[in-house]
């Protein structure tokens, strides 16, 4: 596996986790973190790079901070 790819996949199983714990589609999570649906979906299956910037949005809509939500991914 590339380099970083299965931390990205980890990640994304993470943030996907966490958006259905809320019982959201990933259109209204996107919406939530204001971004883009289909940049949720490619970050979800660790196919997108994420930015700080974008996680700390995640996880503040997910309700966690930024390191809580590696925590949760075993980072």
């Amino acid at each position: 596996m590339q380099e970083g790819k299965k931390e990205l996949k980890a990640l994304g199983n993470a943030i996907r986790e966490g958006r259905k714990a809320l019982k959201v589609s990933q259109e209204d999570f996107a919406e939530l973190c204001d971004l883009h649906r289909t940049y949720i979906g490619h970050i979800e299956r660790g196919e997108q790079n994420i930015s700080f910037i974008n996680i700390r949005r995640v996880a503040i809509v997910l309700g966690l901070k930024p390191s809580q939500l590696f925590a949760k991914a075993n980072l």
